[in-house]
């Protein structure tokens, strides 16, 4: 059984999120923020991707899975289930689906992936939305979550 991992950044540091990635042993984060651009330092597409790279980590940027901006705003107002709505209408979109379908050939290679976004809790995030297509389409995949230590609870 092949596993799909996923992960939000909210409230960690990059070194939390490469240490909760390298001990679920993931091969390549997919990110799959359609901004993939951060107020956060670290997390801005070309500074993850160095970082996880020096962890030995790969970076794919999914874009077109990514939350259209009327998603996001309804996201960070607390109305997920309008988020939801949202992100359903756009993965009927052509550029969703062919990245969905890419995902889920990448997924069939055996590789360890896992899907990142903003948020910390995933029943409130997109991510969720397509692992569970990723589940549903291969019964062989299962969903797993990972939650790095908050910034808080870092290690020296």
């Amino acid at each position: 059984m092949s596993r799909l991992f996923t992960i939000g950044y909210e409230g960690a540091t990059p070194n939390a999120l490469a240490d909760a990635l390298a001990n679920a042993g993931v091969e390549t984060l997919v990110d799959v923020r359609a901004v993939a651009n951060s107020r956060r330092p670290g997390f801005s597409k070309r500074a993850l991707a160095a970082g996880l790279a020096e962890r030995g980590v790969g970076y794919l940027h999914m874009r077109a899975l990514g939350t259209p901006a009327d998603g996001r705003a309804a996201a960070r107002s607390g109305r997920h289930d309008e988020m939801r709505r949202i992100y359903e209408a756009h993965l009927q979109t052509e550029a969703a689906r062919d990245e969905l379908t890419a995902l889920e050939q990448l997924i069939r290679t055996g590789k360890r992936l896992c899907l990142l976004c903003f948020e910390r809790e995933p029943e409130h995030c997109h991510r969720l939305m397509i692992a569970e297509r990723v589940e549903a389409a291969d019964a062989d995949v299962a969903i797993e979550h990972l939650h790095p230590l908050p910034a808080t609870f870092e290690r020296p």
